[in-house]
């Protein structure tokens, strides 16, 4: 298991259509992946999950991964979250 935080740099932080496509990066990989803030934890392949953290944007996030791909799980989604362009 691996885990990093990163900084969350969308522009409009994680509304509809970012936690979507933050959904569809999550999904590419085999491991589980999870984001937790503020002593919640939730499943980074769950729509529902990723939109009831409602993070903004300079917030930070914990992302783990669990599996064979973690290290690239991780790089994936701190690539997503890192990008100031949605």
């Amino acid at each position: 298991m691996k885990q990093k935080t990163v900084e969350v740099k969308l522009k409009q932080g994680l509304e509809a259509r970012p936690v979507a496509m933050l959904v569809q990066v999550a999904s590419k990989y085999a491991s589980n992946i999870y984001l937790e803030s503020e002593g919640r934890k939730v499943n980074a392949k769950s729509i529902m999950g990723m939109m009831s953290l409602a993070l903004a944007p300079g917030e930070k996030v914990t992302v783990i991964a669990d599996g064979t791909d973690e290290d690239d799980a991780i790089f994936g989604m701190e690539n997503y979250l890192s990008s100031a362009a949605e």
